[in-house]
């Protein structure tokens, strides 16, 4: 099987490159590692793979996560080969636990929602049943048909039928995606604490297209950019952050490697840290591609003798430093990162409804098999099972269904 690959987001910094040599260039003496040979750039059969091999799909839309070369069969692969899917990846064509239903009738899934809405008591296992097992684009054409039907909104039926955590699962479940990122990051700025948590989340690892489409949610849902609310409700190193990483314009990813690039990278965040030297941090880290990132952690730690986070503790504080350790985490590995905040959000005293909530459904449809496998991996004990000792009440089964399955 073909390794997995993720690609890199794009997303624009407030900030221009001139202070900053672009990836890519074909500057004087680049310099290869010994024993590369080639034009520099990574292509050909990836290792492990025959001549059957399938392009790689596009398995984490938005994830800003590398792979490292070094670690032969990826986590990923490792649990897909114990699900039987290592070698159905053209079948499957994603990593994540819910996929467009193959024997999808609309008409039957309206009837059968009238009926859990009619009935003599609210079907709730019925309404759980049909959300988590369609696509999102499914579930807006049983909205759509419903309304054909009835002359009533589904959204509102639901909402009138259900209540507490599990009425904001299913809304959550039937608006469009770019519309809950929109809400769920209006709610963050406006929340004092949360802007460096959930903004990071949003804003950091959704695709170009996601991002744009969460803007314009944005702007027609509550008549103001983004940006401006960003401006207004945070400050300093974080607002800076969260404004470059609200332009969309990180580095496409290269196959071309340029060591020189890294070394220049690297020699920068060494020298950021005396005051105003912040921009250098937000303008590498908003930029550069997450490929390009992974080996500058690498080569940082080379030189320093400690992680890229280790300076970023010391050098910042409050805010700006959770939210640049947030994305130094979405650059390293996307499904840790999600993994890490799943955790958190369960060993809260009282579960954290809005995060799990926000975190399964968005990445229900890209990458969520991979966030359990990280979460496993690194706490010993299944996401599926945390869950179903940690969620009480009517939304556990909704979040069960969109966590899918126990990982032994």
């Amino acid at each position: 099987m073909c390794p997995n690959r993720f690609f890199s987001i794009g997303l624009k910094s407030a900030w221009s490159l001139s202070d900053l040599p672009p990836q890519g260039a074909r500057a004087r003496g680049r310099g290869r590692e010994p024993g590369h040979t080639g034009a520099g750039a990574h292509t050909g059969t990836p290792p492990g793979c025959d001549d059957t091999c399938s392009p790689p799909a596009p398995l984490a839309s938005g994830a800003m996560s590398v792979t490292s070369e070094k670690m032969g069969l990826s986590l990923t692969q490792e649990i897909l080969s114990h699900l039987g899917l290592a070698n159905k990846t053209a079948a499957w064509g994603t990593l994540g636990t819910l996929r467009t239903f193959l024997s999808f009738s609309v008409d039957k899934d309206v009837q059968r929602l009238l009926r859990a809405i009619t009935g003599p008591g609210v079907d709730r296992t019925a309404i759980v049943d049909v959300l988590t097992n369609r696509s999102r684009e499914q579930r807006q054409l049983i909205a759509q048909a419903f309304q054909a039907r009835t002359q009533q909104d589904l959204l509102k039926s639901l909402q009138a039928a259900l209540s507490g955590h599990l009425e904001g699962i299913v809304v959550a479940l039937l608006q469009p995606a770019a519309r809950l990122d929109a809400r769920e990051l209006r709610t963050a700025l406006k929340d004092s604490g949360a802007a460096e948590d959930v903004g990071v989340e949003i804003l950091a690892t959704r695709t170009p297209p996601q991002l744009q489409e969460c803007l314009a949610a944005y702007k027609h849902d509550f008549q103001v950019e983004a940006e401006e609310d960003i401006k207004s409700e945070t400050s300093g190193t974080l607002r800076d952050l969260l404004l470059a990483l609200a332009k969309g314009g990180r580095e496409s990813y290269s196959e071309i490697i340029d060591y020189n690039l890294a070394e220049q990278d690297v020699q920068a965040l060494k020298q950021a840290e005396g005051p105003s030297t912040e921009g250098i941090w937000v303008l590498i880290l908003t930029q550069r591609n997450p490929e390009h990132l992974v080996r500058v952690f690498d080569q940082y730690q080379r030189r320093t003798g400690h992680e890229l986070e280790h300076t970023v503790r010391n050098r910042f504080h409050g805010d700006a430093q959770r939210a640049l350790l947030s994305l130094a985490s979405v650059i390293r590995n996307t499904a840790l990162y999600f993994a890490d905040k799943l955790h958190q959000a369960l060993q809260e005293t009282e579960p954290n409804y809005q995060a799990l909530m926000r975190i399964l459904i968005s990445r229900s449809e890209t990458d969520l098999l991979s966030i359990r496998a990280e979460f496993k991996r690194k706490f010993g004990k299944s996401l599926y099972s945390s869950l179903q000792d940690a969620v009480k009440g009517d939304c556990r089964l909704a979040l069960l269904a969109l966590c899918r399955a126990e990982d032994l």
